[in-house]
């Protein structure tokens, strides 16, 4: 992008965390924070309204996450470079990002120099890609069979980390605004899926994997 600076949109639901991201990225004289969102209603609002180079995005975003985020962002406006930073780890979202189009997959204990780093690389039309994340693709390239629950659809993975958290079917339901009848027909496909037969079964792989981080 030569000398312009590149513009950011942060969106996450905590003021705490845009706060302390803007911080990091002010140590580049190149970038600058020009907007912010706490949903993904406002982040389509202000994409709508003026131009951002790179969108840094929350998974757990209030009503629609930010994996629906991105989908709509890269139809929408696909020059927009969407990088995700979240608290869950690499193994849950980062491959499922990656090939809905993200430009890379942060974690929000990344240091300030790997964020600008990213921002840059994303900017440029590049992909932020961690060495950890660099192997999976490796490994995924080279035929390895992957986790079981990356067979899973992003609204199914949702569903099996709330029951893994032991939330009743009625909540689910109420969290998703999804019937409880729904969340059932998701728990049998999710059992299925994974070979897996109780909630007790799903809970251990879940800690062991961890999906509950």
């Amino acid at each position: 992008m030569g000398t312009e600076t590149i513009k950011v949109l942060l969106v996450d639901d905590h003021t705490v965390v845009r706060n302390g991201v803007r911080l990091m990225l002010s140590s580049a004289s190149d970038i600058e924070v020009t907007g912010e969102a706490a949903s993904a209603q406002e982040a389509v609002r202000a994409v709508d309204q003026q131009r951002f180079d790179v969108a840094l995005v929350d998974i757990a975003l209030p009503g629609k996450n930010g994996l629906d985020l991105l989908k709509t962002l890269r139809i929408a406006h696909p020059q927009l470079a969407v990088l995700i930073l979240s608290t869950y780890a690499e193994d849950i979202y980062a491959m499922r990002a990656l090939k809905l189009g993200a430009a890379g997959y942060l974690t929000k204990d990344s240091s300030a120099a790997t964020l600008v780093e990213a921002v840059r690389k994303a900017s440029n039309g590049g992909k932020y890609v961690s060495p950890s994340l660099a192997e999976k693709f490796a490994s995924a390239m080279s035929g390895q069979a992957p986790a079981s629950h990356e067979v899973l659809s992003d609204r199914e993975l949702e569903v099996l980390k709330l029951l893994a958290r032991g939330e009743s079917l009625v909540n689910i339901g109420e969290q998703l605004h999804l019937s409880p009848k729904t969340v059932t027909t998701y728990r049998s496909r999710i059992l299925d899926k994974m070979h897996l037969g109780s909630n007790a079964e799903l809970t251990r792989y879940a800690l062991e994997n961890g999906l509950l981080n």
